[in-house]
C-alpha cells in the first residue's frame, strides 16, 4: 500500500475494510454497557457506513462541519469516518471545555450538527448554544440518553440497527469522495490556548496522509505485524487524531482505555505494542518507578541501579567490558523483562510527543529497556514534523525529519517547517494566519538546531521565554522539567520576566510533611544543575494544583501562564520586596 497514491483519507479506510474484514479491530471495556466489547473491521465498516448514511440524509455536504464531543471510544472513529465519507469536516472538542469553550468553538466554525456521548456533555453544550443563540439541525447521542428523541435528536444505537445494502451504499460514497482532494479539509482542531483564546487549525487530508507517510517510515520495525495501540490520550487532540490514522494505516488493533485511572489495568488486558503519550505521562510513570523502588529490599535496589548504569552506557553507545556485556545480557532477563511485563509483555516502544520531554526522564526510561522515542511537531503541522528512529534514539533530540518535510533554523535560531503537513489556515482567522505562514513557511515559535546527523534539537521557545532585567533569555519549562523530577512537586511555574532573579510558585501534596525545608532541598539541588541566572531564589507553595478546571491547565494539560500570573501574580510580586 503506497500512501502517496491514495487522494483522500476515505481510500485508506475502503482499502483496508476490504483487506481485514472478519478480524478484530476495535476494543473497549464499556463501563456503560458494564461489559468488553470487540468490534471487526467490518463492523466498522458497517457502523460508519449507517452512519455516514444518516447524516447524508440529514443533508451534511462537503465542507459542513460536524462536533464531535466525547471520551475516546471505537463510535469517536465511526463518527469521524462517517462525517469524512461525506467530504465534511469533523470538528473535534474536548470533554472538559466550559461552556464558554464550547460557546466560541460553535460560534466560530458553525458546526451543522453533534455527535456527544452523554446528557451531562449535552446539558453544558446546550448551554453555550443558549448563550449564542445557536442550534444544531441535528444530535446523535452515542450513549442512551434521557432527552426525548425526536425528529433531530436520535440515538446512535438506533442508527446501529438500520438495516442498509452495504455494497450499495459504499458505492455511493466512493463516488461521492471523487472529487475529496489531498487539499480539501479534513477537520478543524483548536489549539489549547495556552495564550488565550483557541485558534481553529484547518488539517488537510493531504497533511493528515503525509505524516501517515512519515510516521510508517519510522514504525517500520512494526509495519509487517498485526500491532496493538492502546489509545488513551484524547483523541480531539491533534495528536491522538492523526495517530488515529496511522493505526487505520498499518491495519493495527486498537484498544481505548476508558479512564486515566484504568491505564496500568488496561496495559496488562491490551498488550500493546505501541503506546503514544504526551511527556508528563512518562515524567509521572518514572516518578511512580522511584516511589516504589523505596519499598524495596536493598539488594534489589542495588541491581535496580546497576541496570540503570549499564543501560544508560549501551543507550549513550558508551564501550563496555566483556563481563558487563554478560552482567548487562542477565539483567534484560530478570529486570529489565519484568518491567516491561508490567506494560503487557509486548511493548517495543514509547512515543512521547506534544511537549519536551525531560531528558533524565527519556534516559532512565530507556535504559529500563523501555525504548522512549521522542518526536516534535504542532498541531499547525498536522502534528508530527520529526521522530527518533528505533534503532539510533539520540535522547537530547527530536529525532529525525518527517519524508517531504523541510525544516530550516532561521536567523534568531525560530525552526522554520514546509510541507504538505502544513494547515490550510487558521478556521475564520487570516491575520493569524498571515503571522504564522510566511512565503510556504511555518513559523513554529521555538528555536532548534540541527545536528550532523540531520536530528532536530529544540533549544528554546520563544513565546514562553523569560527576559530578565539584564536582557537574558531563560526557558521557564527547562526549570520546571528538573522540579518535575522530584516525586515531591506536582506542578511547578516559573517567574521573573524584568526581574533581576527568578522565583518559583510550587505545588505539593498536601500531607507532605516539613513541606518548606524539604521544597528548600530540592530546590538547592536542581540549582545546581543550572546557570547563575536560572537559579531560582524564592519560592511560594500551594496546596491546589493547576487544572482544566481552574483553567491553570488546557485540555492537552500544558499550563496557562497568563492565567496563571493572572491568579498569583501578586503573591509572586511580593517575593521581589
Amino acid at each position: 500500500m503506497k500512501i502517496s497514491n491514495f487522494k483522500n483519507l476515505n481510500e485508506i479506510s475502503y482499502f483496508q475494510f476490504q483487506k481485514f474484514n472478519k478480524e478484530e479491530h476495535l476494543y473497549f471495556n464499556n463501563p456503560n454497557l458494564k461489559k468488553f466489547e470487540i468490534y471487526t473491521w467490518s463492523e466498522t465498516r458497517s457502523y460508519s457506513l449507517k452512519l455516514a448514511k444518516y447524516l447524508n440524509e440529514k443533508n451534511v455536504n462537503k465542507g459542513d462541519r460536524v462536533l464531535i464531543v466525547s471520551e475516546n471510544r471505537p463510535e469517536w472513529l465511526i463518527a469521524d469516518l462517517a462525517i469524512l465519507f461525506n467530504n465534511a469536516i469533523a470538528v473535534p472538542n474536548y470533554t472538559t471545555y466550559t461552556i464558554n469553550d464550547f460557546a466560541f468553538t460553535i460560534n466560530d466554525c458553525k458546526p451543522v450538527g453533534l455527535i456527544v456521548s452523554n446528557d451531562q456533555l449535552l446539558n453544558t453544550i446546550l448551554e453555550a448554544c443558549k448563550k449564542i443563540n445557536y442550534k444544531f439541525n441535528f444530535i446523535i447521542f452515542l450513549n442512551q440518553n434521557k432527552f426525548e428523541v425526536t425528529q433531530n435528536i436520535i440515538n446512535f444505537s438506533d442508527i446501529k440497527k438500520k438495516s442498509i445494502d452495504e455494497e450499495v451504499v459504499l458505492s455511493f460514497f466512493k463516488e461521492k469522495n471523487k472529487d475529496l482532494l489531498r487539499v480539501d479539509p479534513a477537520c478543524i482542531i483548536y489549539t489549547s490556548g495556552t495564550q488565550g483564546t483557541p485558534k481553529g487549525v484547518i488539517l488537510s487530508h493531504g497533511g493528515i496522509l503525509k505524516n501517515c507517510e512519515g510516521a510508517l517510515e519510522f514504525l517500520d520495525f512494526i509495519k509487517n505485524s498485526r500491532s496493538t495501540f492502546l489509545t488513551w490520550l484524547p483523541l480531539s487532540h491533534s495528536y491522538e487524531h492523526t495517530v488515529q490514522f496511522v493505526q487505520l494505516t498499518l491495519g493495527a488493533k486498537i484498544f481505548y482505555s476508558e479512564s486515566l485511572d484504568k491505564l496500568m489495568s488496561n496495559l496488562k488486558i491490551a498488550k500493546p505494542t505501541i503506546m503514544t503519550a504526551v511527556p508528563r505521562f512518562y515524567t509521572n510513570l518514572v516518578n511512580k518507578i522511584k516511589i516504589n523502588l523505596q519499598n524495596q529490599s536493598y539488594l534489589k535496589k542495588i541491581i535496580f541501579q546497576k541496570t540503570l548504569q549499564l543501560g544508560e552506557k549501551k543507550v549513550l553507545g558508551f564501550q563496555m567490558s566483556f563481563f558487563e556485556k554478560i552482567i548487562n545480557f542477565i539483567l534484560d532477563l530478570i529486570v529489565r523483562k519484568k518491567i516491561k511485563n508490567q506494560f503487557g509483555g509486548k511493548i517495543k516502544a514509547f512515543i512521547s510527543g506534544g511537549g519536551p520531554l525531560d531528558y533524565n526522564v527519556g534516559l532512565f526510561l530507556n535504559s529500563l529497556g523501555l525504548p522512549t522515542l521522542q518526536g516534535y511537531g504542532l498541531t499547525e503541522a498536522s502534528p508530527v514534523v520529526s521522530c527518533n528512529p528505533i534503532n539510533k534514539i539520540k535522547i537530547d533530540t527530536v529525532g529525525k525529519i518527517f519524508k517531504d518535510v523541510s525544516v530550516n533554523i532561521a536567523s534568531d535560531g525560530e525552526i522554520l517547517v514546509k510541507g504538505e503537513n502544513l494547515m490550510l489556515g487558521y478556521w475564520n482567522n487570516q491575520i493569524e494566519t498571515k503571522k504564522i505562514i510566511k512565503n510556504g513557511w511555518l513559523y513554529t515559535g521555538d528555536i532548534g538546531e540541527i545536528d550532523n546527523e540531520g536530528y532536530l534539537k529544540i533549544t528554546d521557545r520563544k513565546k514562553d521565554i523569560i527576559v530578565n532585567a539584564g536582557g537574558d533569555n531563560i526557558a521557564p519549562s527547562k526549570i520546571e522539567n528538573l522540579l518535575a523530577n522530584y516525586p515531591e512537586i506536582i506542578q511547578s511555574y516559573i517567574y521573573g520576566d524584568k526581574k533581576n532573579y527568578l522565583v518559583a510558585l510550587i505545588v505539593v501534596s498536601k500531607e507532605l510533611e516539613d513541606r518548606k525545608n524539604k521544597i528548600k532541598i530540592i530546590i538547592d539541588k536542581v540549582n545546581q544543575e543550572l546557570s547563575i541566572i536560572e537559579k531560582i531564589k524564592k519560592f511560594i507553595i500551594i496546596d491546589d494544583p493547576f487544572t482544566i478546571e481552574n483553567q491553570m491547565l488546557t485540555p492537552t494539560m500544558k499550563i496557562r501562564r497568563h492565567q496563571i500570573k493572572k491568579v498569583f501574580g501578586e503573591q509572586l510580586e511580593k517575593l521581589y520586596f
